[in-house]
């Protein structure tokens, strides 16, 4: 069973999968690879921006540095339940995460106190306090909800190696305060299946030669950047045209 790090760097690759694709890929794939024990099992985070959007818009022109920050839950939370507040930055391709547990209760008195209390492992303390700046200066709400439904799969002979599978990708902009849980719109309904390969160096020569063999390739697909350019860019929405344009893109 893969555990689940509280900091990590890696590339992340993006890759959209008919359901006939899936299907071989994964026939394919049990030669060398494993489920983690988590089956499958719903992924929800609530992002954090400014008013304006500042953070998914500089995310959106591609820069060299970018940074969101969002609270992550497996599954639907309870009060006791353990969540994250998690920092993602990617740095020229390569993506850094930092992220610290908090009850689903606590996390939620955090972002209305940031400083009221500190966390006991000093590591935890030191994100915690990366947060509480980012929090503070630039002064975030939370903006929307984005949950799947996901499989995630860890090579035989390397773990750190590991593509996952999200299914039913959905979003929800109101109630981001209150109890959480799964319930959301499509964010992009000609996407079957959206593969994540997450590597740090060079695929696995097995793994490229199935990726030619079923001629699949990769593409640029943000979950929380499809999903401001979708449907929060309110000031100006995307026409029917262009929507279907962009389909075309990622």
């Amino acid at each position: 069973m893969v555990k689940l790090k509280n900091s990590f760097q890696r590339k992340e690759k993006k890759y959209a999968l008919t359901k006939q694709q899936y299907q071989k890929l994964r026939e394919q794939l049990d030669t060398f690879m494993q489920e983690d024990a988590y089956g499958l099992h719903t992924i929800i985070s609530v992002y954090f921006d400014t008013e304006d959007y500042e953070l998914i818009r500089h995310s959106v022109t591609k820069p060299v540095y970018k940074e969101k920050f969002r609270i992550r839950s497996y599954g639907v939370p309870k009060a006791e339940s353990d969540v994250f507040l998690e920092i993602k930055k990617k740095v020229s391709g390569v993506v850094y995460k930092r992220r610290v547990a908090l009850t689903y209760s606590a996390a939620k008195r955090y972002i209305q106190h940031p400083h009221a209390f500190e966390l006991a492992e000093r590591k935890d303390q030191q994100i915690k306090q990366e947060i509480d700046w980012l929090l503070a200066r630039k002064r975030l709400e939370p903006k929307v909800m984005i949950a799947y439904d996901r499989r995630a799969l860890f090579a035989c002979e390397n773990e750190e190696f590991r593509v996952t599978f999200d299914f039913d990708i959905r979003y929800r902009k109101e109630n981001l305060s209150h109890k959480l849980d799964d319930k959301g719109e499509r964010v992009a309904p000609e996407i079957d299946v959206l593969m994540e390969v997450k590597a740090l160096g060079a695929y696995p020569l097995w793994f490229s030669e199935i990726l030619t063999e079923l001629e699949l390739y990769p593409m640029s697909f943000s979950k929380y950047a499809q999903t401001y350019q979708r449907y929060l860019y309110t000031s100006n929405p995307l026409s029917s045209k262009q929507r279907e344009e962009f389909s075309h893109v990622i």
